[in-house]
């Protein structure tokens, strides 16, 4: 109906690439066959239990025989979150075949040929809008290509579909997918997980109008934002915190100096002809939570030694991101006491039992919960002791500066510690939390599957050349909410890791099949991932000020994993844009990887439009 009667109609089709994770750590796993069927593994996956499960399934034992133990990985990006999987499973088998340890891992060039990869996609659209560039209607279509088993591509698709708005609003729309099996590897998760290639033909679409219309690509985006009375995504969740988008928008227009770069660039544009510049402004809104609502939970196991020391152990995975060093914090801040006499333990499925994937920026956010209530009851325990012991009431005991202060007494942790011991007061708890709220019927298509979402925005300017098709990123200015930090540094550490990771999906890494479906990029000398040379030399990134994350977050903190990715679509937008100059008023045909030979292809469509008209 909405495209039935709007006044203009666009049409448009986007191919997107995919990525090879590129982990540091490649597949690998160690088993050790222990007494009575047992089976220990050291393995580098994002969701021990599942690991377990699988193991437990191919030896035909029951889960409580299996062990998984995972320390670190070095990196994962959710291809280590189903597929480890397998290799933890055939080392597993070894090892009790031979009655001896089995270690199973993968070089560079066999884990790149037959792990998965980020989808590609196919994106087609048809848009209607009115002369002011306002959205009347959208009819969007995704075709993934899964590989030869489903994985986690039902998940994967659906969260694109999900992500088609951006942050904005369609007064109506239709969106379609279809999961595509073929003869390549078995694409997976990767950080994202389906939302950057929805919100990549979002903006796609918004340059699009914005060329069509002649109007500047960032007041097209500002007008069809979410916003009061517009604020109801295509699946029925109301956007409650649309207020933080504009925010964060409005104060990067202002700190990028955004229109007068405009200006400048587009003088510069006037002038050179064989180099061009390009600035885009494009927005991050990214739901946070599994859409799958079982995995919504974790649990956390704490130990108060009688010295004061503290031993922790979760449910979450560490590959590089700062999970353990957030969750230790939080334990820590509990009990009021430095984070040296917080002992991080590995991640055991002896331990905490039946865990979901650290994966969907969830980490922090469940098992940061999940670790605080743990540390909430035996601290419970401990004030009621006290309470009883030194005869004050509960509002007198406060833990800080690695004692406790009693009235006007100070003891050590650890004194109350084994004093409370010697009363045989329980000094260890299991802590456990499940995100409210979450509701989603995927018949219906109906539900909040997000308990929030998290905000973000980059300004970047590139050059590109005419003749070669090489690009060059010459500034990139970065906003994002992450509600009140739990560590700063980890955080920029992320958005800078995030959205390299996503120029890198953009701009350079291209995945090559042949026709028997035989990746021939299976090595660093044959795929181009970001190197150190490709960061921008003028990159600047701010955490926004937040007010806090009005969802009931630990200490109101806000995810910060995969929503930076998407902060990099600024670069896809700004390469558009730079080649949109060659011919204004008309639409370059670029597809992602936006690649020296993409681009150059797309110079070539626009000199041709031009010589025709």
């Amino acid at each position: 109906t909405g495209l039935a009667t709007a006044r203009q109609r666009l049409e448009g089709s986007l191919q997107i690439g995919g990525q090879e994770h590129f982990y540091l750590e490649g597949q690998v796993s160690l088993a050790v066959p222990g007494e009575d069927g047992d089976m220990f593994v050291h393995t580098s996956s994002q969701h021990p239990s599942e690991t377990q499960h699988v193991i437990a399934r191919v030896l035909g034992v029951p889960d409580a025989a299996v062990t998984v133990e995972v320390r670190r990985m070095g990196g994962g990006f959710g291809g280590k979150e189903s597929q480890a999987n397998h290799w933890a499973g055939i080392a597993a088998v070894a090892a009790r075949v031979t009655g001896h340890p089995c270690k199973m891992r993968l070089d560079r060039d066999d884990d790149m040929i037959m792990t998965g990869k980020r989808h590609d996609f196919r994106a087609d659209w048809v848009l209607g809008h009115d002369e002011n560039g306002l959205v009347r209607a959208i009819d969007m279509r995704f075709f993934a290509r899964c590989g030869y088993s489903a994985d986690l591509s039902l998940g994967v698709v659906d969260r694109a579909m999900f992500h088609a708005d951006s942050s904005y609003f369609y007064p109506d729309a239709l969106i379609h997918s279809r999961r595509l099996k073929t003869n390549t590897c078995s694409n997976t998760a990767f950080r994202g997980f389906g939302g950057p290639q929805g919100m990549l033909a979002a903006e796609l679409m918004m340059d699009t109008l914005a060329i069509r219309l002649g109007i500047d690509p960032l007041d097209i985006r500002k007008r069809n934002f979410y916003r009061d009375g517009r604020d109801v995504t295509p699946f029925g969740m109301k956007v409650e915190e649309h207020a933080t988008l504009h925010a964060v928008v409005d104060e990067l227009e202002e700190s990028s100096d955004y229109r007068a770069r405009r200006e400048a660039i587009a003088a510069f544009n006037s002038t050179s002809p064989i180099l061009k510049k390009g600035l885009a402004l494009t927005p991050v809104k990214f739901g946070i939570s599994f859409t799958l609502k079982h995995l919504n939970q974790a649990g956390a196991l704490v130990h108060l030694y009688t010295d004061g020391s503290i031993h922790l152990n979760h449910g979450g995975t560490e590959m590089g991101q700062g999970l353990f060093q957030k969750v230790a914090q939080v334990v820590a801040e509990e009990f009021g006491v430095s984070l040296d006499r917080v002992k991080i333990t590995a991640t055991h499925t002896g331990k905490v039992p039946n865990t979901g994937p650290t994966a969907a920026s969830s980490g922090t956010d469940l098992n940061g919960m999940a670790a605080k209530n743990a540390a909430e009851k035996i601290r419970a325990r401990l004030v009621a002791f006290a309470c009883e012991r030194f005869q004050v009431e509960p509002d007198a005991i406060s833990f800080q500066d690695n004692g406790v202060r009693i009235g006007e007494e100070t003891i050590s942790l650890g004194q109350l510690a084994r004093e409370a011991h010697m009363a045989r007061i329980q000094l260890s708890a299991t802590g456990f939390y499940a995100t409210p709220g979450i509701t989603w019927d995927r018949p219906s298509a109906s539900g909040q599957p997000f308990f929030y979402f998290a905000y973000g925005a980059a300004c970047s300017e590139v050059t590109i050349d005419t003749m070669t098709g090489e690009m060059r990123v010459d500034r990139v200015d970065i906003l994002h909410d992450v509600g009140h930090s739990l560590n700063p540094a980890i955080d920029i550490g992320q958005i800078e890791g995030g959205f390299v990771q996503g120029m890198g999906w953009l701009t350079t890494e291209e995945l090559v099949w042949d026709d028997a479906g035989r990746l021939r990029t299976h090595a660093p000398s044959t795929y181009q991932t970001p190197t150190a040379s490709d960061v921008p030399e003028d990159f600047r990134v701010e955490l926004f000020g937040s007010s806090g994350n009005p969802s009931p977050t630990v200490y109101r903190s806000k995810a910060v994993g995969e929503p930076p990715v998407m902060l990099a679509i600024s670069v896809f937008s700004a390469i558009h844009d730079a080649v949109a100059s060659l011919n204004p008023g008309t639409v370059p045909e670029l597809d992602a990887p936006a690649t020296p030979e993409q681009i150059l292809k797309a110079v070539s469509h626009m000199k041709r439009s031009r010589a025709r008209a």
